[in-house]
């Protein structure tokens, strides 16, 4: 069916996604998808929760209304009206006031900012449809940003440079996802921290960055630089507000990561 919107509404605890776009887990999931209009999805781990359908919302996990955050997420359908062009593309922010919990999970305080020099990135409310990532994906910007990134892409075609997106926002639950797995497999935490920001440190939770690459060169290694398209990205990418934030001996302590851009118009 048609995406009758394409945006996705961020609450705290779940995100408002347009129909059309998710992946069917189970056959219930399957046919439910394919009629929604809207679907509410668990940030924590993904689970699909309910999907919004002509006849009404059907609710795809048990005891919906105990859910976390529902309350919010099915006041944010109350608002998606049936002619999304004619809404405002809002750029309000979360609150940060549930990611010190996460941070102290992982033995981190106030001191790891200053001592990065990182800022504490909050999540948008609201992110556009910017396309589809190397892994079929729909990637999510802020809509200036992925207006950006539409038009970076065209130039770079011009030039018979062809670059793909490897990954663009991230929520703080994402992004904790990362360090509890990288801990399951037995990596400590500084080690991570040298080539993950922590939750709520990076720039994907801005809905500005994206990692970038091009056919035939694995995502997010260091391999990338000596490729024609990080040579463009060099010469090209600042004229289209685009800048890469972890050059070499960055002062934030994050490995060097040529893939890495953010849309920081001047």
């Amino acid at each position: 069916m048609p995406i009758p919107d394409a945006t996705l509404v961020n609450t705290p605890d779940i995100e408002v996604w347009p129909g059309g776009l998710l992946r069917a887990r189970s056959n219930r999931d399957a046919r439910a998808l394919s009629r929604a209009y809207h679907v509410l999805r668990r940030k924590r781990d993904g689970r699909y929760l309910a999907a919004e359908l002509p006849e009404g919302l059907l609710p795809l996990v048990p005891r919906l209304m105990h859910e976390p955050g529902i309350d919010a997420a099915l006041d944010v359908l109350d608002t998606l009206d049936a002619h999304p062009r004619r809404r405002p593309h809002r750029y309000s922010e979360l609150p940060l006031d549930r990611l010190h919990e996460r941070l102290h999970s992982l033995g981190l305080d106030d001191g790891y900012g200053a001592g990065t020099g990182l800022p504490l990135v909050a999540e948008p409310e609201r992110l556009a449809l910017a396309g589809f990532d190397r892994y079929r994906r729909p990637l999510w910007l802020l809509q200036p940003a992925a207006r950006a990134w539409s038009h970076l892409r065209q130039a770079a075609l011009r030039d018979d440079v062809v670059l793909e997106a490897i990954s663009g926002y991230r929520s703080h639950d994402y992004q904790l996802g990362i360090f509890e797995r990288k801990l399951a497999r037995g990596l400590g935490v500084a080690e991570i921290l040298t080539v993950n920001a922590a939750p709520g440190y990076s720039e994907h939770h801005s809905g500005r960055a994206l990692d970038i690459g091009t056919p035939g060169e694995p995502a997010a290694e260091e391999s990338f630089e000596n490729t024609d398209a990080f040579a463009w990205l060099r010469g090209n990418a600042g004229s289209h507000g685009f800048v890469m934030s972890y050059p070499r001996d960055n002062p934030h302590g994050i490995v060097y990561e040529p893939w890495h851009w953010c849309w920081a118009p001047a």
